[in-house]
């Protein structure tokens, strides 16, 4: 019922779907109906989505928002006809930007991927309440974006420290950590969303997991060599 509960996953899945354009009606902005004022958060996701967008080279046009009320009914068949028109104009997804589909598709595979991250990162100002439309214009820029992606943290477990607990592999909420009693652990780069839940919960006396930004996270270690031979205690 709340425009503030249309998720960026939303979004990036009606374009990997092949969806044309996407257009969110939300209430008037201060004229909330559950005093969560979700339009302001919906506001802010679609300013974030368009400078993805552009990131990956789509056209930021193919999403719109627009705000009115149940009894405007003449204000939304007309703003949805002229998204349409301007759809049409901007022509079929990927083949408007010059951009082969299976590229795309893979882009914005990428992107989403990224969605947990991002909305950790971005979450201030995705819950901002800006009265200044001008202030909105440069809430999300092309530099912070394209930063965003350059130093995207990772997460490494050091071998060398790792005691197989199990706690980050209990913790994490996509199982993307890799792990065994009595095996070193090791993160699964291509699952993990960069949440950074291993990082927060593993012990402080191992401090096994290390965050690594703008560089390549090392190699796992061989599965054969993952066992952990502990030292039996001296009776």
């Amino acid at each position: 019922m709340c425009s503030g509960r249309v998720d960026l996953a939303f979004v990036l899945r009606a374009f990997s779907k092949g969806i044309d354009g996407v257009f969110i009606g939300g209430c008037h902005l201060n004229e909330c109906n559950y005093i969560t004022h979700g339009n302001y958060h919906a506001l802010n996701m679609v300013l974030l989505c368009k400078k993805l967008m552009e990131h990956i080279g789509l056209n930021p046009e193919r999403l719109r928002i627009a705000f009115m009320s149940g009894a405007e009914a003449s204000l939304f068949v007309e703003s949805v006809n002229n998204f349409v028109k301007k759809v049409r104009q901007l022509g079929p997804l990927a083949k408007g930007e010059g951009i082969d589909k299976n590229e795309l598709k893979s882009k914005l595979k990428e992107v989403t991927k990224l969605i947990p991250y991002i909305k950790m990162v971005k979450n201030e100002k995705l819950g901002s309440r800006l009265q200044n439309v001008e202030e909105y214009d440069k809430l999300f820029t092309k530099d912070e974006i394209d930063k965003l992606f350059s130093e995207v943290t990772s997460y490494y477990i050091d071998p060398d420290k790792c005691q197989a607990c199990m706690t980050c592999a209990k913790r994490c909420p996509v199982e993307a950590i890799i792990s065994a009693k009595n095996q070193i652990h090791v993160v699964d780069q291509d699952k993990c969303i960069k949440c950074g839940t291993c990082f927060e919960v593993c012990p402080p006396k191992f401090r096994a997991v290390t965050k690594i930004s703008g560089v390549p996270v090392p190699p796992p270690i061989p599965e054969e060599k993952r066992t952990i031979v502990r030292k039996s205690k001296e009776k």
